[in-house]
């Protein structure tokens, strides 16, 4: 059978659950997703020579990491080649900061136009682009950045977060597309503090002298994003999920939610309809965490797809859907092209996802009936209506894709050894 007719027959059977599948197919095209540009080399960037600092790692020594902007923009082509959806956006980092012959400034003097390349590269491809500040793997970010005890190191990390916002603005300008400016910060402590207050104050000043900043509402989007620990801030993160959510609804700006930034056993999709309560939209970071968060590659699990049925259900126009995740002990094309393509998945499962009949069950309270009908929907054809999606959508199918990027390993990335 061609895709079109297993599509046919797949269509049928979920039409018998009540799922218009021509409509799912329709609301999932829409969806925007940010993909991030750091798993093409295992978060290295371009400005600095040191290693991964601040509680981030990266392990695995596969070959053929992106060296250079122009092999990272190269790998960043391939896989938007494979991703259905024709909305994106590409997630940048300040460390991601393109510099000229033998021009290089520090962080805390980069400007819009080390990131010209990257607003070209983005025009080029039909993309919108989100930022962040890089406050790790840097020598002064060893102790602490915008809760730093030390003046002279806060006042660098501030003028950084300043910056940020200014380059942001001109990215939103060159795309037309509002960009997500996300602060995340590695402080906090090893060991158990004698004060906590201390620190979380001199954060907060710090964020409200990088938001006097002026900046256009419209273009900038600005979010906070919380971590429960990191390594070598076991015992205390100053950007706690409560600071940033407190902070976030006083200065009406975003609180990121990272599915791997929580305790292992707490269920991050049900923390999502109370966000949306009290805030017009929610920011998301989406990795997959084991055990801690150790940013996997993202897989179509029950967590992603319990994720993606909230998003869906609360209407995915308010959310900001940002990809986080790095491996580099496989294929990095291929690592991130399951990742993006797993999120797709898991949408598309949730809008064909008889969502109003389950909701109506529920407000019955006819458990039994609801338990059954999601327990049928999983059997369902998806795969064939997946294929199909991504042959309208002009992108590879389920069946080809990988052998596609294994010809571009063999032919372009094994020539960078």
């Amino acid at each position: 059978m061609t895709v079109k007719e297993r599509f046919v027959a797949a269509k049928e059977r979920y039409g018998a659950v009540g799922v218009d599948v021509d409509r799912a197919i329709d609301d999932v095209e829409k969806i925007t997703l940010s993909m991030h540009c750091w798993q093409g080399d295992d978060v290295v960037g371009f400005d600095q020579k040191g290693p991964l600092s601040g509680g981030i790692q990266t392990t695995g020594n596969y070959p053929y990491r992106a060296r250079t902007p122009e092999e990272l923009f190269m790998d960043i082509e391939k896989v938007l080649s494979y991703v259905p959806g024709k909305h994106h956006k590409l997630n940048l980092h300040a460390s991601y900061a393109i510099f000229e012959g033998n021009e290089w400034v520090d962080r805390n003097k980069i400007e819009p136009e080390h990131f010209a390349k990257w607003a070209e590269l983005a025009k080029k491809n039909g993309l919108g682009l989100d930022f962040n500040p890089t406050f790790f793997s840097h020598p002064l970010a060893e102790s602490a950045t915008l809760s730093s005890e030390n003046d002279e190191v806060r006042e660098f990390w501030i003028q950084h977060g300043i910056q940020s916002i200014k380059i942001s603005e001109y990215l939103a300008s060159e795309t037309g597309q509002p960009c997500l400016m996300n602060i995340w910060i590695p402080d906090g402590f090893k060991d158990i503090p004698a004060d906590r207050k201390g620190p979380r104050a001199r954060l907060k000043d710090s964020l409200d002298r990088i938001l006097a900043t002026p900046y256009d509402h419209d273009k900038v989007k600005v979010s906070v994003e919380s971590k429960v620990f990191g390594i070598g801030m076991e015992s205390m993160t100053v950007g706690s999920h409560e600071f940033y959510m407190n902070y976030a609804a006083k200065n009406g700006i975003y609180c990121l939610i990272d599915t791997g930034h929580f305790h292992p056993t707490e269920n991050v999709a049900d923390k999502l309809s109370s966000m949306l309560l009290f805030n017009d939209k929610v920011a998301l970071h989406v990795s997959r965490p084991v055990r801690w968060d150790s940013d996997h590659v993202v897989l179509f699990n029950d967590d992603l797809r319990e994720l993606a049925e909230e998003i869906v259900r609360n209407d995915p126009s308010r959310f900001f859907i940002g990809m986080d995740y790095f491996d580099a002990s496989i294929n990095r094309v291929s690592a991130w092209t399951n990742g993006m393509r797993n999120m797709e998945k898991a949408l598309l499962y949730a809008c064909l996802t008889p969502n109003d009949k389950l909701k109506e069950l529920q407000d019955k309270r006819n458990f039994t009936e609801l338990m059954s009908l999601r327990e049928r929907v999983k059997t369902l054809p998806f795969g064939d209506i997946w294929d199909y999606y991504c042959e309208k959508q002009g992108v590879l199918t389920e069946d080809e894709w990988f052998e596609d990027c294994k010809k571009y390993g063999d032919n372009v990335l094994s020539k960078r050894a």
